[in-house]
């Protein structure tokens, strides 16, 4: 609430009574979420949605998982030859409006040989997996296909040997 008198330019701020005092006796500020309340004072009563529901978790988390459960797989399959291995997961291509002028399909992955600073990397594209996989239930299978291949390709040999279970999809 302010009071001001027009002809002295002088301004009254009255203090909330509510509001936490500093040291000085001012009043200190509250953050956004400590200020904001709905309409019947109680705020957030607690998460918009449980962790065991499927939706807490959004399509590019479950992705992920797809791919650390794949990844984990080979390893407990191959052990050593993989350790040092990092898997990561992009959106799309760095150079996909290139593929697309040229007509070519784009990727589904791809691997990076080891440097002397880091060690080999093999990165799938999360959009074109996804827009690869005919029926939504068959994507983990997808996904570890694409795995397979590349942790073949950098180890030089043939996916097959690499899982017993592999079978090209795409």
């Amino acid at each position: 609430m302010q009071s001001s008198h027009q002809d002295s330019g002088f301004t009254v701020r009255l203090a909330d009574p509510e509001a936490p005092q500093d040291a000085a006796g001012s009043a200190a500020r509250r953050s956004f979420a400590q200020r904001r309340r709905n309409r019947h004072g109680r705020g957030l009563r607690g998460e918009l949605m449980l962790p065991t529901l499927p939706a807490y978790r959004t399509r590019s988390d479950r992705f992920d998982e797809l791919v650390m459960d794949s990844a984990q797989r080979l390893h407990d399959i191959w052990g050593k030859p993989l350790d040092g291995v990092r898997f990561a997961v992009d959106e799309i291509p760095p150079n996909l409006e290139q593929l697309v002028a040229d007509g070519s399909p784009p990727p589904m992955g791809c691997y990076t040989p080891a440097t002397e600073d880091e060690g080999p990397m093999i990165t799938l594209y999360r959009r074109v997996v996804e827009q690869g996989c005919p029926v939504k239930e068959e994507l983990q299978d997808l996904v570890h296909d694409v795995v397979v291949e590349h942790t073949a390709e950098m180890l030089g040999v043939a996916p097959e040997t690499l899982d017993p279970v592999y079978r090209r999809r795409y």
